[in-house]
């Protein structure tokens, strides 16, 4: 007899359609940097080496919250939408075509930009 097993686990091929597919849990938060001005203020243009990556991210998604020692839900301190300062290195890469995000918790953020 001449069986053949295939594996059809969902992990193997995660591909998302658009970012919007993709909720945060807990005390999540998905964001995507600011990306640095390739052009200074009297228009010449940098090369990508050149440029910097910010600490700037923009929330795009945030997950109901964590929970703390009694059950009960603590709400995120940021909200979808805001401008926020993120760490240089950390967070879960998330590549969704060629745009990439970042998924941090909420206390690895650093501060909240208010304008």
């Amino acid at each position: 007899m001449n069986t053949k097993l295939t594996s059809s686990s969902p992990l193997q091929s995660t591909t998302l359609k658009s970012i919007r597919s993709l909720a945060p849990l807990l005390d999540r938060v998905l964001v995507q940097r600011i990306k640095a001005e390739t052009k200074t203020a009297s228009g010449i243009f940098l090369p990508e080496s050149a440029v910097k990556e910010l600490n700037e991210a923009k929330v795009l998604a945030v997950g109901p919250g964590g929970l703390d020692k009694d059950g009960k839900r603590v709400a995120c301190g940021v909200k979808a939408g805001d401008r926020v300062l993120i760490p240089q290195y950390g967070g879960s890469p998330v590549k969704v075509g060629d745009e990439e995000y970042s998924l941090f918790r909420d206390h690895d953020i650093l501060a909240k930009i208010n304008e």
